[in-house]
């Protein structure tokens, strides 16, 4: 019997369904190759072509879902190509924004739940291998910037028994690239100088976003929403220090200090392993952020004149710029490879001031203490050298700063 002998035996209805899956599925790879292609400044211009492109992966996924079995029998759908096709609406929605994140997040854990690329491992072909591999190290990143260091401990531990079998079975010229993805996120995970723990000696991850109630408040006379921080360029340019992908531990505090702590968090995480793209979500009033890593000058130009752009309302506001010293302080250990001092103060002060003070691990109970007592008074700068002096008899650390000037941190 021929091909088209066979092809006449599918019922046009079944052959309908083929055919419009082809085309969604050819139209979604155009559309996400050409945002791909679309520079990264200018964001209104690939805010619209986002929505398109995620609003055809929607319909894809949808597609999917309604004609599963006959997708199965009549065009041979293999479960990684539902994998592929969710890990793409995954990368559509990896931003800074976390609304967007915890999408994204939930893609990616329902495709380790339906173990999505679990037949790849029985194939003879190292391309699938490669995307398995990729959808992992995408995933991590997810979890990293959703603050999910435990979760990103078993993707890392899973990834590594991947890399492991994969470059077992194929001889391949990429396996010290992917050594050097496992080293890059360990040493991302580790790079915080001080650890919070709990009675049980266990780690305790502690967001750093911004929340209700920990924002000093307005200086006399300013009016809420006077000054909005619209755009904001965040850049890697310092050399030797961790980073996992083109993601810097400095660019990774930074994108922390600049969101919002979303109040539903909980709510919104508890929705991992569901794959229901109904709609984009929606968008809190959180400062567009470029990432640019080691870019040359005429990049950050190129970058910095697209906000102004953007927002033509900017031209005579002011422009904040907060550039990282490139040396530590003569009294305090230089650990420019895990941060900028700068940075991690901007980040989370107290975690900055036990580094400093030389503490590599605290226990919760001290550490909540600590907050509270900055929380509860705005520290003015003439009372600067007194707050200071009781956090460190608080900690038993005041001789620090008994014996050494105090301008010396």
């Amino acid at each position: 019997m021929t091909g088209a002998e066979l092809e006449d035996d599918i019922p046009l209805g079944e052959r309908k369904t083929v055919t419009d899956f082809c085309y969604l599925l050819d139209k979604s790879k155009q559309l996400f190759n050409g945002l791909r292609d679309l520079p990264q400044y200018g964001h209104k211009q690939w805010q619209s072509y986002f929505g398109r492109t995620f609003d055809v992966y929607t319909k894809l996924w949808k597609f999917q879902q309604q004609h599963r079995q006959v997708l199965d029998s009549r065009y041979g759908l293999k479960r990684w190509q539902i994998g592929e096709v969710a890990s793409k609406i995954g990368q559509l929605l990896r931003t800074s924004e976390t609304s967007y994140l915890n999408e994204a997040f939930s893609f990616y854990s329902a495709i380790r739940q339906r173990s999505y690329y679990f037949q790849v491992n029985k194939e003879d072909r190292p391309e699938l291998v490669v995307k398995k591999l990729r959808y992992y190290a995408r995933y991590i990143v997810v979890c990293l910037l959703l603050n999910k260091m435990d979760l990103v401990k078993v993707l890392v531990k899973e990834l590594s028994e991947e890399i492991e079998d994969y470059t077992q079975r194929f001889n391949t010229e990429d396996q010290l690239e992917w050594n050097l993805v496992l080293q890059e996120v360990a040493a991302f995970v580790e790079a915080d100088p001080v650890m919070v723990v709990n009675d049980n000696n266990v780690v305790v991850v502690n967001s750093n976003r911004l929340q209700e109630g920990c924002v000093p408040p307005l200086e006399q006379g300013m009016v809420v929403g006077q000054l909005v921080l619209a755009d904001a360029l965040i850049i890697g340019n310092c050399n030797n220090q961790v980073k996992f992908s083109e993601l810097t531990i400095d660019m990774f505090r930074m994108l922390q200090a600049l969101e919002r702590e979303p109040v539903n968090l909980a709510t919104q995480t508890s929705k991992q392993g569901t794959l229901e793209p109904n709609e984009k979500p929606a968008k809190r009033e959180n400062p567009h952020k470029y990432l640019l890593y080691k870019p040359t000058f005429s990049q950050l130009f190129t970058f910095l004149s697209a906000s102004f752009k953007n927002f033509t309302n900017l031209f005579g506001q002011p422009l904040v710029c907060l550039l990282s010293p490139t040396s530590y302080p003569k009294s305090v250990q230089d650990q420019t490879q895990r941060g900028s001092l700068f940075t991690l103060f901007l980040y989370c002060p107290l975690l900055a001031f036990f580094s400093v003070c030389g503490l590599s691990s605290v226990r919760r109970g001290l550490w909540e203490r600590a907050q509270e007592f900055l929380r509860k008074d705005t520290v003015e700068s003439s009372l600067l050298q007194k707050h200071v002096l009781e956090l460190a008899a608080m900690l038993d650390v005041q001789n620090l700063f008994w014996d050494d000037p105090l301008e010396g941190y």
